[in-house]
């Protein structure tokens, strides 16, 4: 079978690669669509992130969603021909974490498609994969496999969602609407926010907001100034979800904020600087969001049921083969917001 290999920054391949078969308790996928997401993307470029860095070549990709073609005897929750969601997150369950309900903080993670570990974790932008039947998450017909694929980062937003706590009639601020910052206004929506701003600095991406839900988008390379009314009276916003990574937004999330306000970080980058006297004056609550355990199982069931439109953040499906032009293009944020390859 085919898969998309990194081997170093820039050295993407398309491999061939040993077709597995499942075990007692596993299924082979044919993998239909795969996203790629902003982690692949700094292993492409970068060759890892922070001090995560390539050791050794390694199959990309963690969202994705196809067709089982094969079980093993004690599977009974799904069978062949089933179309699927996988679940790319494969805790212990185990561990102290994992004993206490937080399997996304599992102290022996396999995550697909990380060099977080040594040998890595090779990933799922491969033709054919094996998989533990528990992965797998149903969809129903008439959904497109290519939304099925958008599970796994509809996960990371609705984890972020259950952080921030109850959204009922609340006032939300997004920064950064890249796939994380557009899937975060659809999960604010879906649990009840009443008004939701969103910040970026590319007219193309915020204009993509605007299809998917936010009520008022700022440019704030250009308009910065149109923040200005959301920071009267010690600030009118009551959660802020930070996707950027970004330091200048992160403070002016922190402005705006009303005292006792709620800020959920969720974009990586370099250490920030924070103003700690913002953040003791207003009495605000930063939290972090990392990844997803229950909530796959939600992003798939609201997808299921079409509470939310995810088609307008699919820019091109690429074929296998023409991964790295998929991989370019994806890097490009004033034309792509989400693409994603065709593996069959």
């Amino acid at each position: 079978m085919k898969a998309v290999v990194i081997h170093k920054e820039l050295d993407l391949r398309i491999d061939e690669r040993i077709e597995e078969k499942p075990g007692p308790d596993q299924i082979l996928v044919k993998i239909l669509r795969g996203g790629i997401c902003g982690s692949d993307l700094h292993y492409y470029h970068h060759g890892g992130f922070g001090t995560v860095r390539l050791k050794e070549p390694m199959i990309l990709g963690h969202e994705v969603a196809g067709e089982i073609v094969s079980t093993g005897p004690n599977v009974t929750n799904v069978k062949i021909g089933d179309r699927i969601a996988l679940n790319p997150s494969r805790p212990c369950n185990h561990c102290e974490y994992c004993q206490r309900g937080l399997q996304n903080q599992c102290l022996d993670m396999r995550f697909y498609g990380s060099a977080m570990r040594f040998p890595h974790v090779q990933g799922a932008f491969r033709q054919m994969m094996v998989a533990d039947a528990t992965q797998a998450h149903i969809i129903d017909q008439g959904i497109g496999i290519e939304e099925a694929a958008f599970a796994e980062p509809f996960a990371v937003t609705l984890h972020a969602i259950n952080r921030a706590g109850p959204l009922l009639n609340k006032r939300v601020l997004v920064t950064g609407c890249g796939p994380i910052g557009a899937l975060a206004i659809m999960a604010a929506r879906v649990h009840g926010a009443r008004e939701i701003i969103v910040t970026d600095i590319s007219d193309f991406t915020l204009g993509l907001a605007k299809k998917v839900g936010a009520d008022h988008t700022v440019n704030v390379a250009t308009n910065a100034e149109a923040m200005a009314r959301f920071k009267a009276g010690k600030g009118q916003i009551d959660v802020m979800f930070e996707a950027s990574g970004n330091e200048a937004a992160l403070q002016l999330g922190l402005e705006v904020l009303r005292p006792r306000g709620t800020l959920v970080q969720l974009g990586l980058g370099s250490s920030l600087n924070v103003p700690q006297n913002v953040i003791v004056g207003k009495e605000i609550e930063i939290l972090g969001s990392f990844r997803f355990h229950e909530e796959f199982a939600l992003a798939v069931d609201l997808i299921n049921h079409r509470r939310v439109n995810l088609k307008p953040l699919l820019t091109e499906i690429v074929t296998l083969d023409d991964a790295k032009r998929g991989f370019d293009l994806a890097s490009d944020r004033s034309k792509a917001m989400k693409v994603q390859i065709a593996f069959a």
